[in-house]
């Protein structure tokens, strides 16, 4: 150690007595600080023989009626912070949310500032000054919410290997009374967490009316802070039980504290420090847990036992339905030109949908819906498949086939007439699906002539030993002239008209007739018109 001047020995010696850093002992001095911790070492050693020999102090040990000294008062601040003239410069960044690198890079850069990091880090650390956040004691009726959350389990053997690893803890915590369903697995997905949920009613005996959740996949597609967007499966499970979800804000797991301290709970007591050498063996444990400790313990801040105030939730909780949970993947598919989508090698028809539009798909296990893409609406559903390569399609919605077209022409033709049915029955046993052509010709004809014509024309055919569309055509067309000729031909006025026959009545009959319809008349008048309106439209 250099020797040091007289005043200065004082001066260092008064600082290190009130405890003054060395740091700010060098700044004051300029004494280096490795001459200042010499000195202090130095200066301890002489404190210590001199309080063992009883000389430098003059006394001896003080007796215990002796009241020590008051400590002196700390130092007042020597120097002043390179940064404080940059003080509302720094206080305008820290209120942009800037970190301490960004503020120090800034004044160098835009003020030429000589200090260190370490001394704006130091300042912006005085600046910020936390108020303490207040937190809302939240309290709910019976029977109303519940929580849910993911964990971490005790290790666990993974089945056939000798490796431990630890599954996904789930814990759902009824917000009234605190009772908790617990459930470890190895694996989770939509359809699992929604699993879980039925579970978890049903060990309760029922539902809550709204389940608080994060803002995980396997629940939520997109976070939203007012419109968040559930999976669909996850969706229509709470809907099948009459729960709403309600995803709590992102990065805000107060909201669902008591899950959280459930899970903590969970860990630090009944699990901590356990192996299981099976996931039942795990899962067993934590109901008995449960059962006999969790649920026993009286709750902290309402000072009752968790059993107590479940037995009184209870009844408060939704009924559950008869049948569980039919759970069903989705997948986005293309309407092909044969107006079907293909699902696993097989064809299902998707009729409203247009060929080429999308369509959204939900797999059950035994059925299929087909759903509009934009508005979910149920378009079309079918039972699955079980042969790959199956085509559910109606015959009514299929194009023209020759194959499927026989059964097709030789229903129109029955709907003909005996002999046309029997004529195109001919034209197919001889020439086969050639034929068609000729069989799609005659029962064409019923667009043109009566059906009575065309069946005569067809069974003269016949007698004739003429299987042919156009000879059919040809007679067709001689009976409907003939049919014409006859109608148009002039009638005698003698003997054209009998006045006696069985079928006429006397005359008497008709006039009572007629009586009778005046009076009808006359009762419809007001709606005459509608009626003669009617009629017109019908003939």
């Amino acid at each position: 150690m250099n020797v040091l001047k007289p005043h200065l020995q004082t001066t260092l010696s008064t600082l290190l007595e009130s405890n003054t850093s060395h740091r700010q002992i060098e700044r004051v001095t300029g004494i280096d600080r490795k001459t200042i911790r010499t000195y202090a070492k130095r200066m301890e050693e002489r404190n210590v023989k001199s309080n063992s020999s009883g000389v430098a102090t003059g006394t001896s040990e003080p007796t215990p009626d002796q009241i020590p000294p008051p400590r002196p008062p700390a130092p007042a601040k020597l120097t002043t912070s390179t940064c404080e003239p940059h003080r509302a410069f720094i206080e305008a960044q820290l209120r942009a949310k800037r970190n301490y690198t960004a503020i120090y890079q800034d004044l160098v850069d835009q003020h030429g500032f000589i200090g260190a990091y370490n001394s704006v880090k130091r300042f912006c650390g005085g600046l910020c000054k936390h108020e303490p956040e207040q937190f809302d004691r939240l309290e709910f009726a019976p029977g109303e919410e519940a929580q849910v959350d993911y964990g971490e389990g005790a290790l666990t053997r993974v089945a056939g290997t000798q490796r431990f690893r630890k599954p996904r803890l789930f814990v759902m915590t009824l917000r009234y009374s605190r009772r908790s369903f617990r459930r470890v697995v190895w694996k989770s997905s939509q359809e699992a967490w929604a699993r879980l949920h039925e579970e978890a009613w049903r060990y309760f005996g029922g539902a809550c009316h709204y389940v608080v959740l994060d803002n995980l996949k396997e629940g939520v597609i997109k976070p939203d802070l007012y419109e968040p967007q559930l999976n669909a499966v996850y969706a229509a499970t709470l809907k099948h039980y009459g729960v709403v979800g309600d995803p709590a804000r992102v990065r805000d797991p107060n909201r669902k504290g008591t899950v959280e301290h459930a899970i903590g709970h969970t860990q630090a007591t009944a699990l901590k420090g356990r192996r299981f050498e099976s996931i039942e063996a795990q899962n067993q444990y934590l109901e008995h847990w449960e059962t006999k400790w969790a649920a026993q313990r009286n709750h902290g801040s309402e000072r009752r036992q968790v059993e107590a105030m479940f037995q009184e939730e209870k009844p408060h909780l939704l009924p559950l339905p008869m049948l569980g949970m039919q759970y069903f993947t989705e997948k986005q598919y293309t309407v092909n030109d044969d107006s079907c989508v293909r699902v696993d090698h097989s064809s299902y028809a998707a009729r409203p949908a247009a060929i080429g539009s999308a369509v959204l798909v939900r797999l059950f296990a035994r059925r299929l819906e087909i759903r509009d893409l934009r508005t979910q609406a149920l378009l079309r559903s079918h039972d699955r498949a079980e042969r790959a390569g199956t085509v559910v399609l109606p015959l009514n919605e299929r194009v023209f086939n020759p194959s499927r077209e026989t059964q097709r022409i030789l229903s129109q033709a029955k709907a003909i007439g005996a002999a046309t049915h029997k004529l195109c029955e001919t034209l197919f046993e001889r020439e086969g699906r050639v034929g068609q052509r000729k069989m799609w010709g005659i029962v064409g004809l019923v667009r043109r002539y009566p059906r009575r014509l065309i069946n005569s024309a067809c069974e003269q055919a016949m007698s004739e030993g003429v299987y042919s569309y156009g000879h059919v055509k040809t007679l067709t067309e001689q009976f409907m002239e003939e049919a014409l000729t006859l109608l148009d031909a002039p009638t005698s006025s003698e003997g054209s008209l009998t006045q006696s026959h069985a079928l006429i009545r006397a005359g008497d009959d008709y006039a009572d007739l007629f009586t009778l319809g005046a009076q009808q008349s006359a009762t419809l008048a007001p709606t005459q018109t509608q009626s003669q309106t009617q009629v017109e439209a019908a003939l």
